[in-house]
């Protein structure tokens, strides 16, 4: 699909690997709506680059319809979604003190990374199978966010580490759901990369961390990230997989 003049949704656009993917997207011509639970950090972004910030919790189902509609009535309806919105934590089972840990948190997590996803695709793909097709019979493009720890999560991660392996198991089933609407759907399960929040650690552990990496030995540009997301986008051919971006990392237990 050429990017040039559709219309795109960024969902956690205000920061990190989704504000580096919502600029990619605008420089190559698509009409962004940046869409964020904080919206001042969605307005900075927007503005930038001549977007739409939308204040949107994927995981409620109004508050993600609503930010469809919105984005839709100011740059026409979507073809291109880049679910990119989550949280992470990391709680051992039992704790120090002997108790098990908050089921409340594993639960959130899981609220937000997996059926936030599953939420947000719905929505998306729902509007989109009622958009004339394109070439090849195309009609729009997702891709989600996972992450390494879907497959070698770490000590503390099963919430984390659940969540995305569950964003990793839909890929390919709703892939194949929603061939039949010309809707192609693809993961990036990224390593470790320099946001925001690892900009937070001390420099040395950043330091540890990318050193743990085979090649190359630093941690992931955001801008990286944005540039497979597109790929994704242009190669029609690329649907139901899941790629990981990672240098070659596989997570050690702790």
């Amino acid at each position: 699909m050429d990017i040039q003049g559709k219309a795109a949704l960024v969902t956690g656009g205000g920061s990190g690997l989704g504000e580096a993917t919502a600029r990619h997207l605008a420089s190559l011509g698509a009409r962004v709506a940046v869409l964020d639970m904080n919206l001042d950090n969605a307005r900075k972004v927007a503005e930038s680059i001549g977007g739409l910030a939308v204040a949107c919790n994927v995981a409620d189902a109004a508050s993600m319809q609503a930010a469809i509609d919105t984005a839709a009535a100011a740059h026409g309806p979507a073809r291109i979604l880049m679910q990119i919105a989550g949280i992470g934590t990391a709680k051992r089972v039992v704790g120090k003190d002997g108790q098990a840990a908050p089921l409340e948190d594993f639960t959130r997590v899981i609220e937000v990374n997996l059926i936030g996803t599953y939420n947000a695709a719905r929505l998306f793909a729902a509007a989109c199978a009622k958009l004339d097709p394109l070439t090849d019979g195309e009609r729009g493009v997702m891709v989600f966010t996972a992450s390494v720890a879907a497959f070698d999560g770490q000590v503390g991660q099963q919430a984390y580490s659940a969540s995305k392996a569950g964003v990793v198991g839909m890929t390919l089933p709703m892939a194949r759901d929603l061939a039949q609407h010309g809707i192609r759907v693809c993961t990036i399960a990224p390593g470790l990369f320099a946001t925001p929040l690892m900009r937070t650690l001390p420099e040395p552990i950043q330091q540890s961390l990318a050193a743990s990496i085979p090649f190359p030995s630093r941690l992931g540009k955001p801008e990286e990230f944005a540039e497979l997301a597109a790929h994704i986008v242009h190669n029609g051919h690329l649907n139901g997989e899941v790629i990981r971006l990672d240098g070659a990392l596989r997570m050690a237990p702790r």
